[in-house]
């Protein structure tokens, strides 16, 4: 990582990584992305405003692994977080064409760790799947110093004001997810493809019950390094394991209404009336 990217992300809490996906990877992940849609869009479920999200892409789509632990995305996370880092979730996100106003939903996904750094607990990696321009629906964030205070959200948009963030499909943006940001929903005829994934500090606690870590990567895969940025499991992942026991021949679908209804229990899913 170049030193004016670390500054850059020391002024403003985000870095763009421009894009990262040449044109064979952008075209396979695009493919990956819309078959995930197709083939288990059953699993997908509404999510804040205008947006559909899969949080269980590993088990869907293990090809997803490939992405969250790319080179171009690793190297620059490792820096940023110092020391080990682990997986902390993936959720792969849709917005449809809109015909409604603006919409921001300004909110900070935690509180800052003060004593790292850069004041960041958690880091997340935004890859778009479809180009993003003014014309579209976009991420959207408030530049923060580590340097300044925390302020409410009014303040910290007076202050530090909107970043609109556009780029090609296959660009991929990294944020503190303590610094303030939100999805923009913008009138367009364009669909919204997103794939996002929280990395964690292995010595920390892990950071929701969103996403399944499977077998194949956190037991099986020959790789130690592999494993061990696994490691941190979170409750879901934990409740799996021990109702699934050996799940190397247990069918997808099964798989899926197991961990349909661990979100049931642990609340990230509404049960039907």
């Amino acid at each position: 990582m170049k030193k004016e990217d670390y500054q850059f992300f020391e002024k403003n809490g985000y870095l763009p990584l421009g894009k990262i996906l040449d044109k064979n990877e952008t075209e396979t992940f695009i493919k990956v992305f819309d078959r995930d849609r197709e083939e288990t869009g059953y699993h997908w479920y509404d999510f804040g405003h205008h947006q559909s999200i899969n949080c269980d892409a590993l088990a869907t789509s293990p090809e997803f692994d490939d992405l969250l632990r790319h080179p171009k995305v690793m190297e620059p996370i490792s820096e940023l977080m110092g020391g080990k880092t682990c997986f902390s979730e993936i959720c792969i996100r849709h917005m449809k064409p809109y015909e409604g106003e603006l919409h921001r939903g300004w909110h900070r996904d935690r509180a800052h760790l003060l004593e790292h750094p850069l004041r960041m607990d958690y880091i997340q990696l935004m890859v778009y799947l479809a180009d993003v321009d003014e014309t579209t629906h976009c991420f959207s964030i408030s530049p923060e110093s580590i340097d300044q205070d925390v302020l409410d959200t009014e303040a910290q948009l007076e202050h530090g004001g909107i970043q609109d963030l556009y780029g090609e499909s296959g660009t991929a943006i990294l944020f503190n997810v303590s610094v303030l940001h939100t999805a923009t929903a913008r009138k367009t005829n364009q669909e919204r493809k997103s794939v996002q994934v929280y990395y964690g500090h292995q010595h920390q606690p892990y950071l929701s019950e969103d996403s399944i870590i499977p077998t194949r990567l956190w037991k099986d895969h020959t790789d130690s390094d592999v494993r061990d940025f696994y490691s941190v499991f979170n409750r879901k992942t934990r409740e799996y394991i021990q109702r699934a026991g050996d799940d190397s021949d247990l069918p997808l679908e099964e798989v899926l209404e197991l961990l349909v209804e661990i979100d049931y229990e642990t609340g990230k899913r509404q049960r039907p009336d």
